[in-house]
């Protein structure tokens, strides 16, 4: 593929999508627990913010796999184009979780160490589970990055291309999820040994403040990804331009008078035009003539699930009241 196949080409597969949050969110929940206990028992600041933001990223990964899951119900009379558009209120939701349960949490512990400060603990044990955990979390954003570059290699773009516009939010989120708790990780070490060497907690209390900044950012680009998706995105413009081509290739269509496509989920899109038809072609040509581009349309954008074409006059055309 190349690069018109960003966005319309063969897509994720749900089970393999499924497959990834799973990983995440059983490290996510194992490693909360054991950030917890050690928090409370060296009394981190830093630790407790990533025991917060492992809490989070747990609640985000259950969101996902719901949206996955209510994703896939087929469409019916009641929800004619389907239900692919709900996994992003879902995946949006997921984004709250990370800003509310991670990222405000993680501010206001170090907003009240640095202000009322704290009495560092042993950190023997919050070391060790920042080590465990750097571990598990390495596991699952591998998990994550395989998946992500395999796609990416599919649609012939580079993976940070594809991280910033793929409409498969779920594998998006686990990357950016478990690449910030890695970061979280060093920075919470980094917190425990400047208290540690100097004595003082504002090296807790500043990690503290660094995550919840990094989960803010994470938050942020989660939640306008999601909202964009949901607002309504086109294809890329390079595909819009070749499904002009392949409609206008039929001898018995005049002109494309209006362009109008949306995707609906990763794996769906809609495509929808005002076509101006030859005068001399008969009803049934027409008929067979969108017959043919819906054909022609889908083999060659497999992601296309629904086409319409509303046969409408051309501007030139002379129009009777």
């Amino acid at each position: 593929m190349n690069e018109r196949d960003e966005g319309a080409g063969a897509a994720t597969d749900s089970g393999e999508s499924v497959a990834t949050v799973l990983v995440a969110a059983a490290a996510n929940l194992g490693i909360a627990v054991a950030k917890a206990v050690a928090g409370l028992t060296s009394g981190s600041s830093a630790m407790l913010s990533e025991a917060a933001h492992s809490v989070a990223d747990t609640v985000t990964e259950l969101l996902l796999l719901t949206a996955l899951k209510r994703g896939e119900k087929p469409a019916d009379e009641d929800h004619p184009v389907g239900h692919g558009a709900e996994r992003y209120v879902w995946s949006l939701l997921a984004a709250v979780a990370t800003f509310v349960g991670g990222s405000v949490f993680a501010v206001y512990d170090g907003v009240h160490t640095l202000t009322h400060g704290e009495e560092p603990g042993d950190p023997l044990l919050s070391y060790l589970v920042l080590g465990v955990a750097f571990l598990l979390e390495g596991y699952s954003l591998r998990t994550g990055v395989r998946q992500a570059r395999r796609e990416a290699r599919g649609y012939g773009v580079p993976l940070r291309r594809y991280l910033r516009r793929t409409p498969d939010t779920a594998v998006k989120a686990v990357v950016l999820e478990d690449t910030a708790a890695l970061v979280g990780l060093l920075l919470a070490a980094g917190g425990l040994l400047g208290g540690q060497l100097t004595g003082s907690g504002a090296w807790d209390g500043t990690a503290s403040l660094c995550i919840g900044a990094l989960l803010l950012w994470v938050a942020w680009e989660l939640g306008r990804s999601n909202a964009e998706l949901l607002i309504g995105r086109p294809l890329p413009a390079p595909v819009r331009r070749e499904i002009r081509a392949l409609l206008l290739a039929d001898p018995h269509v005049d002109g494309v008078l209006e362009l109008t496509t949306r995707l609906l989920g990763p794996r769906e899109a809609l495509v929808a035009a005002k076509v101006d038809f030859r005068d001399l072609s008969t009803a049934a040509q027409v008929e067979q003539a969108c017959e043919q581009a819906e054909r022609r349309l889908r083999g060659r954008f497999p992601v296309i699930s629904r086409v319409y074409l509303d046969p409408t006059p051309g501007p030139s055309r002379d129009r009777r009241p």
